[in-house]
């Protein structure tokens, strides 16, 4: 039987971990953005479809290509961060799906039915994109996920082909909580959950 994690290894990742809106000057190193995908590699999708596709925008000049299609309340903060990663979902993942997922043939399934396909895509990228945030925060590293941006303009800019389609954005570096708003209530179990 797997033991629990300790109660700091749940409070760094949940229960005292925040959003933040704004980062330290600490650079985030290619070396720990590789040592973030190995860990969220591993986590499960449906098939293991594995959708997202991650641009790691960390360039001042991939921030400029990146800054006009962003919220007025966005720009700033994503200017500021070490990282900005773009979380977004092949439209082909099908094409690999052979290879990562061995219990049958799923790629006429896909091929055949683009609804499903979309849905996939989508619901896969972005539990790839939350264990991003779960897995960032394991390493010490701290998130500022955000919708407020225009996906079309992140499109058109970072996959022009049109084969990537951006999902949401994730703010990545160390935190510097100065930035943080009160931490907001959560709903209690009997709001949100029912055991039948």
């Amino acid at each position: 039987m797997t033991p629990s994690l300790s109660s700091e290894a749940l409070a760094q990742v949940f229960t005292s971990a925040r959003t933040f809106n704004k980062f330290t000057d600490q650079a985030v190193s290619d070396a720990t953005l590789r040592e973030l995908y190995e860990l969220v590699k591993w986590a499960p999708t449906s098939m293991n479809a594995q959708p997202a596709r991650l641009v790691f925008v960390k360039s001042a000049e991939a921030k400029a290509r990146l800054k006009p299609a962003l919220a007025a309340g966005n720009a700033d903060k994503t200017m500021a961060a070490p990282v900005c990663v773009i979380v977004a979902m092949d439209s082909q993942f099908q094409s690999h799906i052979t290879e990562q997922f061995k219990a049958f043939d799923a790629r006429p399934m896909f091929d055949g039915n683009a609804t499903l396909a979309q849905t996939t895509a989508f619901r896969g990228s972005s539990m790839q994109g939350a264990y991003l945030i779960l897995a960032a925060r394991s390493l010490g590293l701290d998130c500022g996920p955000m919708s407020g941006f225009d996906n079309a303009a992140v499109d058109k800019e970072f996959f022009a082909d049109g084969r990537f389609k951006s999902n949401f954005l994730i703010n990545i570096g160390y935190g510097d909580a100065s930035g943080n708003y009160p931490r907001g209530p959560r709903l209690g179990f009997e709001a949100v959950c029912q055991v039948l």
